[in-house]
This record gives structure tokens, sequence and C-alpha cells, in this order.
């Protein structure tokens, strides 16, 4: 009797007692894929009254849950559980479609206990965020156009610099040396005499330069 007691019987009731939280979750999982289609079609209501919101409770959070929410994974939900909780508080409040139930559900059996209703709210936080980057990136200038063009611009200036150097030695070559003349002073020589001519002077001539 003993035997057949520890063999048949009080397995089957370990099974029933072993771990209610499973049975709880199961149950919570059920309920919530029910209303996944009104979920989505909240979010899509109230997509443009809920960016905002949701990009201020997604920079307050913790860099964990940064990382949860792009990269979704069963060890980091197990392991940051308390991180997850205040994030699914912080949803609750801004009436986030599904964080509710998900929220309740959770205090009681944690939240690695509900890995499909969660990465299913994680997977809606994320469009929000990737819209928002996108946003970001449209509006910032690019940082290197500017630098490279003025690079290109000295670059042109120091050419025509150059251009106008070697036009104004090429000039200089092309154009002839002034000539220049001395003045010669020729020698005091005596005229002839002719009484009407005036006094003799010394005569001066030009003489080119050599």
């Amino acid at each position: 009797m003993a035997n057949y007691w520890k063999s048949k019987v009080l397995p089957k009731i370990k099974k029933v007692f072993e771990n209610p939280k499973k049975a709880a979750a199961a149950e919570a999982c059920k309920a919530f894929d029910e209303a996944k289609e009104q979920y989505s079609k909240e979010f899509e209501d109230k997509r443009t009254e809920l960016q905002p919101k949701v990009i201020d409770v997604y920079e307050a959070s913790s860099t964990e849950i940064k990382t949860l929410v792009k990269e979704p994974k069963d060890s980091t939900l197990k392991k940051h559980s308390a991180a997850v909780q205040k994030f699914l508080d912080e949803l609750a409040k801004i009436e986030f479609p599904g964080s509710k139930p998900v929220r309740e559900a959770a205090l009681k059996i944690g939240p690695a206990y509900l890995p499909g209703p969660m990465f299913f709210l994680l997977e809606e936080v994320s469009t929000f965020i990737v819209t928002e980057e996108k946003k970001e990136e449209a509006a910032a200038p690019p940082a290197e156009d500017a630098p490279e063009k003025n690079e290109e611009e000295t670059s042109g200036q120091e050419v025509k610099e150059k251009e106008i150097v070697v036009e104004q030695e090429k000039k200089e070559e092309m154009t002839p040396e002034p000539s220049c003349t001395e003045k010669v002073i020729a020698p005091d020589v005596e005229p002839p005499k002719d009484e009407n001519a005036p006094p003799a002077s010394a005569a001066e001539t030009l003489k080119p330069c050599e």
C-alpha cells in the first residue's frame, strides 16, 4: 500500500501543486492572445497621442530595458524582471494598449512567466522608438559635407593664386628692359672763327648705354 501511494498517488498530487504560476501564466497568455487584435487597433488609433509619451518612458528607462526593447530575449526578461515590472508600471500609467492586464498578471506571477504578452508589448514600443530615431537622422545635417566643401574652395583658391603668379612671371620675362642713354660731353674744340657766330661752348651729345 505504501509503495502504491509513493509511486502512483503522490506524483499526481505533486503535479497538480507543483507550479501554480505556470497555470496562471497559461491562462493570462490565452486571454491576452484573444485581445491582441483589439490592442493592435488601439495602437493605430492612438499612435500620434502615444508617440511622445512612449518616448519619455523609454528615455527614462534603464539601459537593460532599452536593450530588451531593441533585442527581446527570454534570458534578459528573466534576469531583469524587477526593471521590467517597473517598465510595465510606466506603460500602464500612459494607458499603453495591453499593458494593464500584463502588469496585473506580472505582479502575481512575474514577467518571466509571460514572454508572449511581454514581447508583443516590447515590439510595439520599439516601433515608436525606430520612428523617432529615423526622424532625428533625417533632421540632422551631414557632418562631413561642410569641411569637404571648405577644403575644395581652399584648394581652388590656391590653384588660382598659382596661375596668377605664373602669368605675372611670364609677363615680366616678355617685357623688354627700357633703353637708357647717357649724356656725353664732347671736348671743347675751337670752331672756325666766325665773327657773326656765338661763342663756342661744350656740345652735349647723347650716347646709348652699352
